[in-house]
């Protein structure tokens, strides 16, 4: 049996934040290909951490800029590791190359963070800038570069890596959210328009994007959809709720702070629409994705639907505009002829873009095809040769001088 070592930047909490989601993608994915699965942080573990021997998916926890992670890598001897984000690249790639120089690496971007990182900057400097060429930017393609394959979530990502950037598409695999198909009659069985109330909105707290679009709610969108739905609600959910958050709760203004989305399923399907305002941000919303799911409509960005829906309808409305984003968040809570039409488009869009089935066997056939070339397929990658002997040279010296600095 194949070595499969996963090291992760956090634990996985698929129910609190959509990179938790897609981590237990990736394990289910390898697992049912036989591999032998060990995930190892440096993190800390919180008590929404999902517990991973239930699905035998054996733990280990590493420390930054400590020589144990050799030891550790040394007797493991994986087949293949995957770097979840390139932060954990630039920590341990270095190490993961110099003991086990035939072990294939593999980066998941998560989602590309110089572009979130971008888009944040343009927002908050008020200007349309292109920011795209930031430290972020570098440190995150160097890591693409020094990895033999990349997994991009987004199709927009993917253009941008091989057009603004050149990259060669023969290191990057496009890898979506891994979804079961839906029956079309799945919706039936959820609650009808007339039964569900309120709108919702989600997201973890602790990512920045979300957390500028609850404010951005509270203060230029709910407003103006509360003066034509005076008893309406918004209900907001999300992990790690802090006092900042909580300060925003206001039942008089239906503006209503709910925490923790204990069960996923049941928030969306009691809810009539979901509001998502997303300003910037990178990837795949794992929100939207839950919205089709469940079929419950929403209201979004084109920073939302970006890399999601293709050529195809979208299960509610798009907008940019504070007003229009209002009215339109109206429009599909108080008119039934919307709904089921916006519930059979989010079906739609899982099944003819998401379907795990296509996507799984692409990445295993990419795998099987760098195995058995490996040499040729890094030689054709000079840049990221180049990259890497240097990092054998920075970073590995930066990392023992911290190493040594902490045992005075």
């Amino acid at each position: 049996m194949k070595e499969l070592l996963i090291i992760g930047f956090v634990w996985p909490e698929p129910d609190s934040t959509a990179a938790g989601t897609r981590m237990l993608q990736l394990i289910e994915l390898f697992k049912k290909n036989n591999f032998n699965i060990t995930f190892a942080c440096a993190a800390a573990k919180t008590k929404n951490s999902f517990k991973l021997e239930n699905i035998g998916v054996s733990s280990k926890d590493i420390e930054l800029n400590n020589s144990s992670f050799n030891e550790f890598i040394k007797s493991l001897k994986p087949n293949i590791v995957i770097f979840d984000r390139y932060l954990t690249e630039e920590q341990f790639g270095w190490r993961v190359s110099e003991e086990c120089p035939n072990t294939i690496k593999i980066l998941d971007t998560e989602d590309l963070h110089f572009l979130r990182k971008s888009r944040e900057l343009s927002l908050k400097n008020n200007n349309s800038t292109n920011n795209l060429f930031n430290e972020v930017t570098k440190r995150e393609i160097a890591s693409i570069y020094r990895c033999d394959l990349t997994l991009i979530i987004s199709k927009y990502e993917m253009k941008i890596l091989t057009k603004a950037f050149s990259i060669k598409k023969s290191i990057l695999i496009y890898l979506p959210f891994l979804l079961n198909t839906i029956n079309p009659e799945k919706n039936k069985t959820y609650p009808s328009f007339k039964e569900r109330k309120h709108f919702i909105s989600i997201g973890n707290f602790k990512h920045e994007p979300n957390w500028n679009a609850v404010l951005h709610l509270k203060n230029n969108i709910w407003p103006l959809i509360r003066e034509q739905l005076p008893k309406a609600q918004l209900h907001i959910y999300g992990a790690y709720c802090t006092e900042k958050v909580l300060q925003l709760h206001k039942e008089s203004e239906g503006f209503i702070i709910k925490g923790r989305a204990e069960n996923l399923k049941e928030t969306f399907i009691n809810a009539r629409v979901c509001l998502a305002p997303i300003r910037f941000g990178a990837g795949l919303k794992g929100k939207l994705i839950n919205s089709m799911e469940y079929g419950t409509p929403n209201v979004t960005t084109n920073s939302g639907v970006e890399g999601m829906k293709g050529k195809l309808p979208w299960n509610g409305f798009i907008s940019n505009n504070n007003e229009d984003f209002a009215q339109k968040a109206v429009s599909l809570y108080t008119n039934e002829n919307y709904f089921e039409q916006f519930q059979q488009n989010g079906i739609n869009i899982i099944n003819k873009r998401f379907s795990k089935i296509k996507f799984e066997k692409k990445l295993i056939n990419r795998i099987i095809l760098i195995e058995k070339s490996l040499k040729l397929h890094r030689d054709q990658n000079f840049i990221g040769s180049m990259l890497l002997h240097h990092t054998l040279k920075s970073t590995k010296y930066m990392s023992k001088w911290i190493e040594e600095k902490n045992k005075n």
